[in-house]
C-alpha cells in the first residue's frame, strides 16, 4: 500500500511540527510531499531537508529566494493553495483567517482537509459548506474538542437523529476562577502561561479569554450542522475529556486521553482508520478526579459574544473571528489591556450589518467582510 501523501500549510507552527512528530512514528505510512509558511523559513529549511518534500511555499516575497537556494530539490513558490495539488491529506494549521484560502482549495479538489484553522470555516461557514458535497472533499477536524465529537458520533448509525447535545469541554485557560477585577491588569505573560495546553500565542490568549471556546461553538454548529441551543460549554480544568456527545436515549458518549494534540493530528490523518502510536494514553492508577463547572460568562464575555454572532449567521462570525485577531495582536503588542479584547469585539459587532445575500455568499464577499471588520476594530482601537 502506497504512503498516503501529506501537505502542510504552518508547517513550523504548534500544529505543523507536531504533524511531523506523528509522521516520524509512523514510518512509511506518510510522505511528505509539501510545507508551507508565511516567514518562519530557518525552521522550514531545517524541515524541508529532512523530509524532502517537492513543492515548498513561501508567503513572504522577501524570503523566497533564500529559501529557493537552500533547497535546490524543491519547487518553491509563494502561494500557499499551491499545496494541495500532490497531497492526498492537507493539514491547514495556518493560524487565523489567512488559512481560508488553503480550506477553499483542498475542498474544491476532492482532498482530505485536516482542519486546526477553525477561523476560515468560522468565518466562511457560508462558503465552505457547499463544498464539502465536492466528491472526495472530506474534512475532518485536528481541533481536540471537535474531533472529540467525531469520534463520539461515530457511535451511532443515524447521529443525525438520535443526537440530543453536544458538550464542548473547556480547560478555564489561565484565569479559570478569577473575577474581573482582578483580571483587570493581568499582563501578556500571565495570559500565555495556558495551565494543559502548549499552543501558539494566538490561540492561548483566546483560551484565557474563552473566545477559544466561542469560535468552538460556532465550528461545532458548523462541523455537525447542530442548532446552537443543543451546543453547550462546560469547564473541566483537567482537559482529558475533550468533549462528549449526549443522545437522544440519555447516554453521553465522551473521548478521554491526556492532552495531546498529536492524538487529534493523528486521527485526522489515518482517518478512517487509527494509527499504531498511543499519543495521549491515560495511566489510570494515577488520574484521581475529573471536576466540571459552568463557564463564567460574565467575566469571560467573549463565550457569549460568540454565541451572538453564531445566532446572526451569514458575515457575522467573519466580523467577530476579524475583530477577535486584531484585538488580541493589539494586546500581544501591549497595546490595550486583556480586559479590552472583549470589548473590541462587542464595539464592532455592534456596528455589523449584512449587505449581502446569505445564501449566495462568495469567497470576495467573505474577503470584504473580514476587511470591513479589522478596519472597523483598527478605528476602535485607536480610540
Amino acid at each position: 500500500m502506497c504512503a498516503q501523501r501529506v501537505a502542510i500549510a504552518g508547517s513550523t507552527g504548534s500544529i505543523g511540527t507536531q504533524t511531523l512528530d506523528v509522521v516520524r512514528t509512523e514510518p512509511g505510512e506518510y510522505e511528505i510531499v509539501a510545507l508551507g509558511v508565511g516567514s518562519s523559513i530557518e525552521a522550514l529549511i531545517a524541515q524541508a531537508n529532512e523530509f524532502r518534500p517537492k513543492l515548498v511555499v513561501v508567503a513572504d516575497p522577501t524570503k523566497r529566494a533564500a529559501v529557493a537556494v537552500a533547497l535546490p530539490f524543491a519547487e518553491v513558490v509563494g502561494d500557499l493553495a499551491a499545496l494541495v495539488d500532490d497531497a492526498d491529506v492537507v493539514v491547514n494549521g495556518v493560524v487565523g483567517f489567512a488559512g481560508l484560502a488553503v480550506t477553499v482549495a483542498t475542498l474544491r479538489a476532492g482532498k482530505r482537509l485536516a482542519l486546526a484553522n477553525k477561523e476560515s470555516l468560522i468565518a466562511a461557514g457560508p462558503v465552505v459548506q457547499p463544498l464539502r458535497s465536492i466528491a472526495g472533499a472530506e474534512l475532518v477536524p485536528v481541533d481536540s474538542e471537535h474531533c472529540a465529537v467525531h469520534q463520539c458520533l461515530r457511535s451511532s448509525a443515524r447521529p443525525a437523529a438520535e443526537l440530543s447535545r453536544i458538550v464542548l469541554t473547556a480547560s478555564g485557560g489561565p484565569f479559570r476562577g478569577r473575577t474581573s477585577a482582578e483580571l483587570a491588569n493581568v499582563g501578556v505573560e500571565q495570559a500565555l502561561n495556558h495551565p494543559t495546553w502548549k499552543m501558539g500565542p494566538k490561540i492561548t490568549i483566546d483560551s484565557s479569554t474563552l473566545m477559544n471556546k466561542g469560535l468552538e461553538v460556532i465550528e461545532a454548529h458548523e462541523l455537525f450542522g447542530t442548532p446552537y441551543d443543543q451546543i453547550d460549554v462546560v469547564v473541566h480544568p483537567q482537559s482529558v475529556i475533550h468533549s462528549m456527545v449526549e443522545f437522544t436515549d440519555g447516554a453521553t458518549i465522551a473521548q478521554l486521553s491526556m492532552p495531546d494534540m498529536r492524538l487529534a493530528i493523528g486521527y485526522a490523518l489515518a482517518y478512517p482508520n487509527r494509527i499504531g502510536t498511543p499519543f495521549g494514553r491515560i495511566d489510570w492508577t494515577t488520574l484521581a478526579r475529573l471536576d466540571f463547572e459552568a463557564p463564567d460568562v460574565a467575566t469571560f464575555r467573549c463565550l457569549a459574544l460568540a454565541y451572538a454572532a453564531g445566532r446572526v449567521g451569514g458575515s457575522a462570525p467573519a466580523w467577530l473571528s476579524a475583530a477577535n485577531e486584531e484585538a488580541v495582536d493589539a494586546f500581544l503588542a501591549g497595546r490595550i489591556r486583556w480586559s479590552q479584547i472583549a470589548e473590541i469585539c462587542d464595539a464592532v459587532l455592534q456596528q455589523h450589518h449584512e449587505t449581502t445575500d446569505i445564501t449566495n455568499m462568495t469567497v470576495e464577499d467573505i474577503v470584504q467582510a473580514d476587511a470591513t471588520a479589522r478596519r472597523i476594530a483598527h478605528e476602535e482601537l485607536a480610540r
